[in-house]
C-alpha cells in the first residue's frame, strides 16, 4: 500500500521544525485524513503537542533508546490504519547522539521515508543553495522530496530561494510568512506545555496560516511511497490482577507511549492526579511517578498533604514506586522555587531539590543495575542536595560510554532518579528493577 510518508528535517534547531509539523498535522486532519505523528529522539515534550494536533498519540523513535528492529515495528505498527505518517527531526539533520549515529537522517534512511526539509531563510536569498546541495549530496542514500523556507515575507524573497532550489534540483514545496500567533514560547525545558498557553487555538492558527502559502497536494504527492512492512510484536495486555497506578495529569505527564503499552503486558494501568486526588488509587501494586513539571505547580502539590501521607504509607508499607525526575522531586522532603521559596513535598526520600541557581544537566543515559541494562534521557535544570543517607545502586554512562554522576536511589522498594528511562522494548525490564 502506498502513502504519504516524510520526515521533516532542518539545518539546525530553531528552524521550525514543531510549528511546521503541528501545522501539517492539524491541516490534513481537517481534510479528513489519518495523520500518525513521531518524533526522533527522546523528547515527551514535542508527542504531546503532536497528540493534541494529530488526535492520534505521539510515538518517538529513538536508535540509542531503542534497537532499530524496535524502531521499524513501532513505525510499521503505528502506520498501518493511518492515511499519512509524520515525523519530526530532532536538532539539524545530521545530529546525532555521535556524529549522525541516531539523527533524523539515520531514522529516515532506517525506515526508508524521504525527508522534508524546513530552512530558516530570513536572512537569505540565493545563499541557500550551496546549504541544499550540501544537506542533499552528504548522504546520496538519504531521499529529499523537497524544501519549506521559514520567515519569508515576500514573493519577490521567495523567487530567490526557489531560483536556489531548480539549480540544486530540490523542490521548493513553498514558504511560511512570519507570523507571532503561532510562535509556541520556550520554557526552560524545551518547548512549553503549561496551561497558560492556549496551544488549541496556537495548532489550529498554524493550520490556516501554512495553507495559505505552502502546496499540500505537492507535498502529498512528492512522499508517497510503499509503506515499509515491519514485523510487528504482539503486545497482549495482561491477565493477572496486578494494578500499577501511574501519575498522569498536566503536572506529571512526561512519558513514552510505548512504555504505557509495556506496562499494560504486566498489569493493570490505572492513572491518577497528585495534585487533585486525595490518595492513591484503591488496590495499587506498583506506583509509577513520571517527570513534569512540579516546579511550577508547587502550590498545589504542597496543598495536597492528604496525597503526601497516601504515598509515604504506601511506601513504609514496602509498596514499589519507581519516580522519574519530577516524579523524584515530588517524592522528596521539599521544592525550593527560583525565588528561593520552599515548598513541602511527600518526605517519602530524604532530598531536597531547588530551582535556584539551576543549571542544566543534558544527555542520553546508559544505566547498569545489576545484570539489567537500561538505557534512557536526562534534561533538567533543577539540582537535588547531596544526600548519603539514602542508598544508590548501578553504573551510569553517556552516550560516549563516559561515567556520568547521576545517584539512582533505592530506598526498601523506592528507585528514583533524575533519567527518564525507555522500557517499552521489554516490559520485563521494569518488572525486574527492584530485583537488581
Amino acid at each position: 500500500m502506498k502513502k504519504p510518508q516524510f520526515l521533516i528535517a532542518a539545518a539546525s534547531s530553531h528552524s521550525g521544525k514543531t510549528t511546521l509539523t503541528l501545522g501539517l498535522l492539524r491541516a490534513l486532519h481537517h481534510r479528513g485524513l489519518q495523520v500518525q505523528p513521531f518524533k526522533c529522539g527522546p523528547d515527551y515534550i514535542d508527542t504531546t503537542h503532536h497528540r493534541t494536533a494529530a488526535h492520534r498519540p505521539g510515538i518517538n523513535l529513538d536508535t540509542f533508546m531503542m534497537s532499530e528492529t524496535h524502531v521499524q515495528e513501532l513505525y510499521s505498527h503505528y502506520s498501518q490504519d493511518a492515511d499519512v505518517a509524520i515525523v519530526e527531526g530532532v536538532m539539524g539533520l545530521f545530529d546525532g547522539a555521535v556524529k549522525a549515529e541516531g539523527s533524523s537522517a539515520a531514522i529516515a534512511m532506517l525506515l526508508d521515508i524521504p525527508v522534508v526539509l524546513v530552512l530558516n531563510a530570513k536572512a537569505m536569498a540565493y545563499s541557500v543553495a550551496p546549504i541544499l546541495f550540501g544537506l542533499k549530496n552528504f548522504n546520496p542514500e538519504l531521499k529529499i522530496a523537497g524544501v519549506i523556507f521559514n520567515f519569508v515575507n515576500t514573493e519577490s524573497h521567495y523567487q530567490f530561494l526557489k531560483d536556489a532550489c531548480e539549480d540544486v534540483g530540490i523542490p521548493s514545496l513553498g514558504y511560511i510568512p512570519v507570523n507571532e500567533n503561532i510562535k509556541i514560547p520556550s520554557r526552560h525545558l524545551g518547548l512549553a506545555i503549561s496551561s497558560e498557553n492556549d496551544y488549541e487555538a496556537i495548532i489550529e492558527e498554524a493550520a490556516a496560516h501554512i495553507s495559505k502559502s505552502v502546496n499540500l497536494d505537492q507535498l502529498l504527492e512528492l512522499t508517497t511511497k510503499e509503506v515499509p512492512l515491519y514485523k510487528t510484536k504482539d503486545t497482549p495486555r495482561a491477565t493477572n490482577k496486578l494494578q500499577i497506578s501511574v501519575a498522569f495529569d498536566h503536572v506529571f505527564n512526561f512519558l513514552y507511549e510505548d512504555n504505557i503499552r509495556a506496562l499494560e503486558q504486566l498489569g493493570n494501568v490505572v492513572t491518577f492526579s497528585p495534585g487533585n486526588e486525595e490518595e492513591l488509587p484503591p488496590g495499587t501494586d506498583w506506583l509509577y511517578l513520571p517527570g513534569g513539571y512540579p516546579e511550577l505547580n508547587l502550590a498545589l502539590l504542597a496543598g495536597n498533604v492528604n496525597m503526601h501521607t497516601s504515598i509515604r504509607n504506601f511506601a513504609a508499607k514496602g509498596g514499589r514506586i519507581f519516580a522519574e525526575c519530577g516524579g523524584m522531586m515530588y517524592l522528596g522532603k521539599g521544592i525550593t522555587d527560583q525565588e528561593g521559596k520552599r515548598y513541602e513535598m511527600c518526605g517519602v526520600l530524604d532530598l531536597e531539590t531547588s530551582m535556584e541557581n539551576s543549571r542544566l544537566s543534558l544527555g542520553y543515559r546508559k544505566i547498569q543495575i545489576g545484570n539489567t541494562v537500561l538505557k534512557g534521557h536526562e534534561f533538567h535544570y533543577s539540582q537535588a542536595s547531596e544526600s548519603t543517607q539514602i542508598p544508590t545502586i548501578g553504573e551510569v554512562t553517556n552516550a560516549r560510554g563516559k561515567t556520568v554522576v547521576t545517584p539512582i536511589y533505592k530506598q526498601q522498594n523506592v528507585i528514583a532518579s533524575y533519567m527518564h528511562l525507555y522500557w517499552g522494548e521489554d516490559a520485563e525490564i521494569f518488572s525486574t528493577l527492584w530485583n537488581s
